[in-house]
């Protein structure tokens, strides 16, 4: 009989981490079926709805995607789509097939996260003409390279990897063809929190050091050292996910400090709570309407519990990039 590795602490962690993915992916499905954003991609990732989220779930979601994508949006006007785009530890987002439908697309979109989510993704991406045909469209020959945990078009590609290991994470990124001169953005939701700090501060001087113009958007927890980011994580735990890199997650200044201290040249950070207060009050009486919320001192704890931190190395004189000066998300 074939013997197996054991199981590890590290292997359970990894799992768990995993299954954020899922329940990330399950709350966007769930808030676009009630109206609060269009998505029409993420029902090929998420068939079902699945059980109702409480109102607060659902415009802490709305405001997550809002401000990334503002920030998103705006390195791509600023660079005129001249740039490359690297989201890690993706998940099933689907900003690729909203940048395609858009027609902002950066001359390349790249992901990374876990071969296992890789695989399920590319497997979805096969099976659903809705998700491969924008692919095709994009990409100039007849074949694309295509296999168990990795996928490369002329436009867009993901790569199965461990963002831990640097060095295979560099080599795998320069085997597609990343650009280390053209103007980069990096992306990250709630990942550099489930690795401890050596390794994200790693990640981000790697990030700052390989490319000459580049931003970083970060979004995770925030204010942690309180009862209410204690009963988070908590929380978490009693799923095995462990919160490695919650020291970083202290306040709005220990998240600046990862980036300041990392050969970025300028960061800014915002708690949820005031990005919420800055989207355009159209669109917030909107939403508002759509959902009652008994609960809004809970909504108001939630979102000041995580945060959107955001660094720039300006080598091509980009500019500001700034929340207060929203006019449209």
């Amino acid at each position: 009989m074939a013997s197996h590795a054991p199981f590890t602490d590290s292997d359970t962690a990894d799992e768990a981490v995993r299954a954020t993915c899922d329940d990330a992916s399950t709350c966007k499905r769930f808030a676009t079926s009630k109206g609060y954003w269009s998505d029409p991609y993420i029902q090929y990732f998420v068939r079902q709805t699945g059980e109702r989220k409480a109102p607060e779930i659902n415009r802490g979601y709305y405001a997550r995607v809002q401000g990334v994508n503002h920030l998103l949006d705006a390195f791509l006007q600023k660079t005129q789509c001249d740039c490359q785009v690297v989201n890690l530890g993706a998940g099933l987002d689907t900003s690729f097939w909203r940048l395609k439908a858009e027609n902002t697309l950066p001359k390349k979109y790249f992901e990374v996260d876990f071969p296992m989510i890789v695989a399920r993704k590319i497997h979805h991406i096969k099976a659903k003409s809705q998700l491969s045909k924008p692919l095709i469209e994009t990409h100039s020959s007849d074949s694309l390279l295509l296999d168990g945990h990795s996928l490369d078009s002329d436009r867009y590609c993901i790569i199965g990897a461990d963002l831990r290991d640097i060095s295979s994470l560099e080599e795998k990124l320069r085997k597609f063809q990343i650009n280390t001169e053209l103007p980069t953005l990096f992306v990250s939701e709630c990942v550099l929190v489930y690795m401890n700090p050596e390794q994200s501060y790693r990640l981000v001087h790697w990030a700052a050091d390989t490319f000459h113009t580049a931003m970083f958007i970060n979004y995770e927890q925030v204010n942690m050292a309180d009862r209410f980011g204690q009963i988070m994580i908590e929380n978490l735990q009693r799923r095995q996910c462990n919160l490695a890199g919650v020291d970083v997650c202290q306040s709005l200044d220990s998240q600046k400090e990862r980036f300041l201290s990392t050969g970025w040249e300028s960061v800014n950070a915002l708690d949820m709570m005031t990005v919420y207060s800055l989207l355009p009050q159209d669109d917030m009486s909107r939403i508002e309407r759509l959902e009652f919320l008994d609960e809004k001192e809970l909504l108001q704890q939630l979102l000041q519990h995580y945060s959107i931190c955001w660094a720039v190395k300006d080598a091509l004189s980009l500019g500001d990039f700034k929340f207060k000066t929203i006019t449209y998300f």
